[in-house]
């Protein structure tokens, strides 16, 4: 990759061989015996650094490893600065051959400290892109410290506990999409449902019928009615526009006429509706 060396980086980044004896044998990418696996290891370079005062929620020890540090048998993290990476640019890729290919998880763990950072993550982004690197910014010692606690404490926890939590019940979907209409909140549309029973019949009633209900009144009635009834489009614009093949230049005008909150709050209710 040109000048800035990424070709010999990539050739020499190797799996080195095992160095395994007879009688402990051990997998590749860790050198650390079952008993020091409890905590995460930290590299000797690593003392002074400002995060590590804030690693409190898991254990952590100095040892002698590659990575900056290590977690378990199969993580590993490399620590580095925006500021630093500008004053030593091989820095990185220095550190990268001496990592090989050990390790499942390889994560380059960057702390955000200048003003402006966007050259110098990008070239890191490459390098990440090129090296089966994960990139994880930080923007404090703090944040830095909670990333690796956090890889710590997921580490030999199932997918699952870190999936977003996907909300399947009917009424909380109708809940949901009618409090994210302004100025709209839970407690409203638990009495307009209690009120009117569906949202079809919500959606009819009229805006004194609405400002009638307990916590609304006369202006939170009109959002209301405005946000079920109000039409995607701007008036005078006729369906046949839609007619044949449509250009990008058309979709970008399209979109510019379209009440993209109401089209949002709109396409909630009705999967809400569909999904009973």
């Amino acid at each position: 990759m040109e000048e800035d060396g990424l070709d010999d980086l990539l050739a020499e980044i190797v799996e080195p061989p095992p160095k395994l004896s007879k009688q402990d044998p051990q997998p590749s990418g860790s050198t650390k015996s079952a008993s020091k696996t409890h905590c995460v290891l930290v590299n000797q370079k690593q003392r002074g650094n400002p995060l590590l005062k804030h690693i409190v929620s898991v254990a952590w020890e100095f040892d002698e490893i590659v990575p900056d540090y290590e977690i378990g048998k199969t993580i590993s993290i490399l620590f580095l600065s925006v500021r630093y990476h500008n004053l030593n640019p091989d820095y990185i890729n220095n550190r990268l051959k001496e990592l090989g290919k050990k390790y499942d998880l390889r994560v380059l763990l960057v702390q955000v400290d200048l003003k402006d950072p966007h050259a110098a993550l990008k070239n890191l982004t490459r390098i990440c892109l090129l090296t089966d690197l994960t990139l994880m910014l930080a923007w404090s010692p703090l944040e830095a410290a909670k990333i690796i606690e956090n890889y710590k404490i997921y580490e030999n926890k199932p997918p699952d506990r870190i999936m977003e939590k996907i909300e399947n019940d009917p009424h909380q979907k109708i809940v949901n999409a009618l409090s994210s209409i302004k100025p709209v909140n839970k407690t409203d549309a638990m009495t307009l449902i209690t009120t009117f029973g569906t949202l079809e019949n919500i959606i009819k009633a009229t805006e004194k019928r609405l400002a009638d209900c307990p916590g609304f009144g006369a202006t939170k009635a009109k959002k209301l009615y405005k946000a079920l009834h109000e039409p995607f489009l701007k008036r005078g614009m006729k369906p046949d526009e839609f007619a044949g093949d449509i250009s990008i230049e058309d979709i970008e005008t399209i979109e510019t006429d379209v009440n993209s909150d109401v089209y949002c709050i709109i396409c909630s209710l009705r999967r809400a509706t569909s999904s009973k």
